[in-house]
């Protein structure tokens, strides 16, 4: 499967002793076992660590976004990176702040499993020295019996711990309470990095810090079944300088399956990003050194108005996702919608999502009247006024000037067969949709 572009050229940034200091200045550390312990570890040795990622969806997002970089850079440092898909605990899912969530069947699962595997890969190498490997852990849970699993397993984890853990005392004083499917999840999550551990002396585990209960549950495992000390680090949430959850628009994700969040709304995402979030985004987000980051935070603050900040982060974030082709297309669509690009050179899906918010009109025929689609897409209140503005040249075909009161629309102006794009003046577009 191909990789992710731009990886295997980046190394860490050199700016700093060891692996451990860049991800601190970087802001990817909010919670970790023995920090001393961990810095030493990392820059003494190669080492193997895990992410873990569950199918409850079809695609992962901007959240996971976070933990696939960190195992990047963490690969790029020297060390082995085991990509878990998490094909039992899938089954299951973590528990949810609000409510109990509804369980999918084993088919559904397998799909997403196979799904995840590959946006996962994209993001690491399967080469050299420090090769990933992905594994899940319905392979050591599958033909695991409950009486197994009770005995050698839950008879290491006490109840006491397990409810003061943040998000299940958070269920159990809830309306919704907690299942006990649900409450043993962290039991699960804990038998997987004794099995990585014991597999391929796996003594890392990265995830978000509102995981911590379940990474700590990992650690505990390890330490009483093989008396070995590991460690786990939890990155924090990211949230927006107003203080609102990141990659959250009115409860829609911004995901990063193109299917479900297309490269042109990608690229937007960031490119609408604050200018007080977008040094912290860059931070996180993309492989820019320190020297150039600190470089853009000084062009932010002193000629904001230039966003150099957001475009070079929507850039970056936008091709590591979905290639640089992708995204010289989605920038290509942009400089279209403001006029100064060929909508011509825009493939069909990148045409589709960065018109998706014009008006639109659908018709059927040949050589249609542009004074009519004026007024079909609402460019123009009546004909008259579609006439006068084709008169005086203020309307446009796919960023074409067009003048004449009889000016039609043919075949030949017709975009991958279907859509026209007008214009009246500088700012007002539409799209036309020719055909069923």
């Amino acid at each position: 499967m191909e990789a992710v572009h731009g990886l295997d050229e980046q190394s860490n940034d050199p700016s700093f002793a060891n692996v451990w200091q860049e991800l601190q200045w970087r802001g990817l550390v909010h919670v970790s076992t023995d920090v001393e312990a961990l810095e030493r570890t990392l820059s003494e040795q190669r080492i193997t660590y895990y992410c873990g990622f569950d199918p409850t969806a079809a695609s992962l997002h901007l959240g996971h976004l976070v933990q696939l970089l960190l195992m990047r850079r963490l690969q790029l440092a020297g060390h082995s990176p085991l990509g878990l898909v998490g094909g039992s605990t899938g089954l299951i899912g973590d528990p949810r702040q609000t409510s109990e969530r509804s369980l999918n069947s084993r088919e559904v699962v397998a799909e997403w499993v196979d799904s995840l595997r590959g946006q996962v890969q994209r993001f690491l190498s399967f080469e050299g020295e420090n090769a990933a490997r992905m594994v899940n852990n319905l392979d050591w849970t599958g033909g695991l019996s409950a009486i197994d699993f009770l005995r050698e397993i839950g008879k290491n984890f006490r109840v006491g711990t397990m409810v003061k853990k943040e998000i299940v005392a958070k269920r159990l004083h809830s309306d919704e309470g907690i299942s006990y499917t649900e409450f043993s999840y962290q039991i699960l999550q804990g038998l997987d990095y004794l099995e990585l551990y014991r597999q391929y002396d796996c003594v890392l585990q990265t995830g978000g810090s509102d995981q911590w209960g379940n990474l700590t549950s990992g650690t505990e495992l390890v330490r009483k079944v093989e008396g070995r000390h590991v460690h786990a680090i939890g990155t924090p949430l990211i949230t927006n300088a107003d203080g609102t959850k990141f990659g959250k628009s009115e409860g829609n994700a911004v995901w990063l399956d193109p299917e479900l969040t297309s490269p042109y709304a990608f690229y937007q995402f960031w490119l609408n990003t604050a200018d007080a979030d977008v040094v912290d985004r860059l931070k996180v987000f993309t492989f820019k050194s320190r020297a150039e980051i600190d470089e853009l935070q000084r062009r932010t603050e002193e000629e904001p108005f230039r966003r150099e900040a957001q475009r070079q982060l929507a850039y970056d974030v936008c091709s590591l996702v979905h290639g640089v082709e992708a995204t010289e297309n989605v920038i290509e669509a942009s400089n279209a919608l403001f006029g100064r690009g060929d909508f011509g050179a825009l493939d069909e899906p990148t045409l589709v999502a960065a018109t998706a918010e014009l008006p639109h009109a659908r018709v059927q025929g040949e050589d249609l009247s542009l004074v009519d689609l004026l007024v079909a897409t609402g460019l123009c209140e009546s004909k008259s006024a579609a006439r006068r503005t084709l008169k005086e040249g203020g309307a446009s075909v796919n960023n074409r000037k067009v003048q004449g009161e009889d000016a039609v629309i043919g075949s030949e102006d017709l975009l991958h067969g279907a859509y026209v794009i007008l214009r009246r003046g500088k700012k007002n577009l539409a799209v036309v949709t020719v055909g069923d």
